[in-house]
């Protein structure tokens, strides 16, 4: 009798199919790094509204993409015969998104035009694109990510187990990057003029906390996403 977890014959994968997960992880940080650097924006009502519906629209988006993102490696790090189609879906859905934003960016009078901005946009719809192809049907992915349908834990519980690792994640990350920029500081006997210390300890800490809050992210959902062995009969 054939096993329930054979793979299907076709084209053997070349490696290439595990550049979209490099990309999703990438595109996550990049959403992490445009929170923490706005967050402080809000309520600053100084600012046109146009430039703040794009920072409110930017963090909403960021944390759709960063919470679906982990949706998405729950699924890849399990090698689920799902992760192609869901993949797809989602690099479809951030290429709109960008798409809008920049165009946003061009109609509204209150942006200047940045050409290094515009070629960074479409850096981004190129590797988004790649990575559909790469995910294509007959490409060979379908022999890395070939894993059955089996019993999952509901959407909701990944979301929460997502949310409770990115603050833990973040919070042991922060704790740990800023001991480790106050560590360097003094093992280095760097100046503390007008609070450059304090400011290197405090970047340092920055760091740790998007890294941690990433990992965190990822660990929880591949902890309750990951393939419990088959129960002998």
């Amino acid at each position: 009798m054939a096993s329930i977890d054979q793979q299907p014959a076709g084209r053997p994968d070349s490696g290439l199919s595990f550049i979209p997960v490099a990309w999703l992880v990438i595109v996550m940080g990049l959403s992490g790094y445009g929170l923490i650097s706005n967050w402080r924006l809000i309520g600053d009502f100084s600012l046109p509204d146009n430039v703040l519906f794009l920072i409110y629209g930017g963090l909403a988006g960021g944390v759709i993409t960063i919470l679906w993102g982990l949706y998405l490696l729950g699924l890849a790090f399990n090698r689920s015969a799902r992760f192609p189609r869901h993949y797809t879906i989602w690099q479809v859905a951030i290429i709109i998104w960008i798409l809008l934003r920049q165009a946003y960016v061009l109609l509204v009078s209150d942006f200047v035009f940045s050409a290094e901005g515009l070629g960074f946009t479409v850096a981004e719809i190129a590797i988004g694109l790649l990575c559909i192809y790469l995910l294509r049907n007959g490409a060979g992915a379908e022999t890395v990510y070939a894993n059955p349908e089996t019993e999952r834990p509901p959407v909701f519980v990944s979301i929460l187990a997502a949310l409770l690792g990115i603050i833990l994640g973040g919070a042991i990350g922060a704790c740990a990057g800023f001991f480790a920029g106050s560590l360097i500081a003094d093992l280095t006997h760097m100046s503390c003029f007008e609070g450059a210390c304090g400011f290197f300890a405090a970047f340092i800490g920055l760091g740790g906390l998007i890294v941690g809050a990433i990992a965190g992210g990822i660990f929880a959902i591949w902890r309750v996403n990951r393939r419990r062995p088959a129960r002998a009969r």
